[in-house]
């Protein structure tokens, strides 16, 4: 492990059990008065509390597996970990949220309860309010260094105590008004139950932010905005004439991206992996902490027969690819492979591929045939995805002998399979000589690809990432 990343863990870590030990104190403090003065705000905050506590445990726990160094069976690290304390913090706050609204709606309709609002009242939730801002901050400043979604959800919570704090202390100031204006005094004595239902309305807003979030990096989404960044900073790479697909995902506080990039055929492939080396460091230094793969592949021969036909579906609000381009003595023959969506009937579909052809055939000057294949539009995938590497010990081996049995690869390293859905995915490095143009490598790689999909029929994809001796 890195000197930095193991002191980047030790200060999680120690952040972490503040955290803990400023819950128990609140917690119990918080507890004592509530029974003392009878004050539902105030137990309200100590449940609430109560569960910062279990939440700031689970942190701590999640905190720490987190650090452990990437292994064979998690190739990727243990960082997904630190997304589950926000989810258990979400359901533990939702059925918090649910006694304390009950619990107010009963004092305000059937039953009266006097509240002392004493000054240890007072006390309690000021010294409260004091130390959720100071852990809030602190927790706040190590999540944004280290990108720490479990830290920053400990510290959404502390800062959303404050709010809540000063809700109860609003209610409570109602409640020793009631002695000095008597005619409002049924009132303002319900002014506790009150502000122990906006702290609910608080919570709740919060839990569902934090729930959100924790889904969205449970699933896989990708960061708002960090593909549009990554292929800008790809783009300003000398060298790279085109970007290709790009994959983004993050587990804990590491982002993985995976980018296919494009160069001339004639690239020497120790000059590409020079390339693909000052790509993997532009687009590191979007992220904190990265880990970017790279695969390099020669640009395909513009055709601009082919970028008409793009275009001609662009503008028809359709989706095409394989788009092949041959000149024969008549005119142009196209070949394409047209998307469409899974639930149209075979006749829609077909009569909607025949516009299509008109359509090209009116605007492609010298076009003399046109056909086209109908495949169903691809759909995204909502269930989140895992690694599977250590689950199949015997496929990763057989795909590496396979591998360094190919013609102009020297090793196979770095197997990887993920389980998206129902669909394997399956991405390996293989080094070639270095003298190999990006054309050879690139031949080499897709015979590669070619064998493992028939020893793997089921395998969804493969991604075949070669680099120099």
């Amino acid at each position: 492990m890195k000197p930095e990343t193991a002191q980047a863990h030790k200060e999680k870590r120690a952040v972490a059990l503040s955290s803990v030990l400023a819950a128990v104190f609140l917690t119990a403090f918080k507890l004592v008065i509530g029974i003392l003065t009878n004050s539902l705000g105030i137990l309200s905050e100590a449940a609430h509390s109560g569960l910062d506590l279990v939440a700031a445990l689970i942190t701590f726990l999640a905190v720490r597996a987190s650090g452990r160094p990437a292994d064979r069976e998690h190739p990727f690290g243990h960082g997904k970990v630190e997304n589950f304390p926000a989810l258990i913090e979400t359901l533990l706050l939702l059925v918090t949220c649910v006694w304390i609204i009950y619990e107010a709606i009963n004092r305000l309709l059937f039953k009266t309860v006097e509240v002392e609002a004493t000054v240890w009242a007072f006390v309690v939730m000021g010294l409260a309010i004091a130390v959720d801002f100071t852990r809030s901050r602190a927790l706040y400043r190590v999540a944004r260094r280290y990108n720490s979604q479990a830290l920053e959800a400990d510290a959404l919570h502390f800062s959303t105590d404050i709010w809540s704090s000063s809700v109860v202390i609003v209610g409570l100031v109602l409640v020793r008004l009631a002695d000095v204006f008597p005619r409002y005094r049924p009132w303002l004595l319900r002014a506790d139950a009150v502000a122990a239902l906006v702290v609910a309305a608080i919570v709740i807003w919060v839990s569902l932010r934090l729930g959100r979030r924790t889904v969205d990096a449970l699933m896989d989404r990708a960061p708002e905005g960090l593909e549009e960044r990554v292929r800008a900073a790809i783009a300003g790479v000398e060298h790279v004439q085109e970007c290709g697909p790009i994959r983004l995902r993050t587990a804990g506080p590491v982002t993985f991206v995976e980018a296919t990039v494009r160069v001339a055929p004639e690239m020497p492939a120790g000059m590409a992996h020079q390339v693909a080396t000052r790509v993997e460091e532009a687009v590191s230094q979007l992220c904190s902490d990265c880990d970017v793969t790279v695969h390099v592949e020669p640009v395909a021969p513009v055709d601009p027969v082919i970028g008409q036909v793009r275009a001609i579906a662009a503008e028809s609000g359709l989706s095409v690819h394989d788009v092949h381009v041959h000149r024969m003595a008549d005119g142009y023959h196209v070949d394409l492979d047209l998307e469409v969506s899974g639930h149209l009937s075979l006749d829609e579909a077909h009569r909607m591929a025949t516009a299509f052809e008109d359509r090209l055939r009116a605007q492609v000057e010298g076009l003399a045939a046109v056909e086209t294949h109908i495949e169903v539009a691809p759909v995204p995938l909502e269930d989140p995805g895992q690694d599977v590497t250590g689950m199949y010990a015997d496929m990763v081996e057989e795909i590496r002998r396979i591998a360094e049995a190919q013609d102009g690869v020297i090793e196979c390293h770095d197997v990887r399979l993920r389980q998206v859905h129902d669909a394997l995915y399956v991405s390996l490095h293989c080094v070639c000589p270095g003298e190999f143009s990006i054309e050879e490598a690139h031949r080499c790689s897709a015979q590669l690809e070619g064998r493992l999909r028939q020893a793997f029929p089921n395998v969804a994809h493969f991604l075949v990432h070669t680099e120099p001796m």
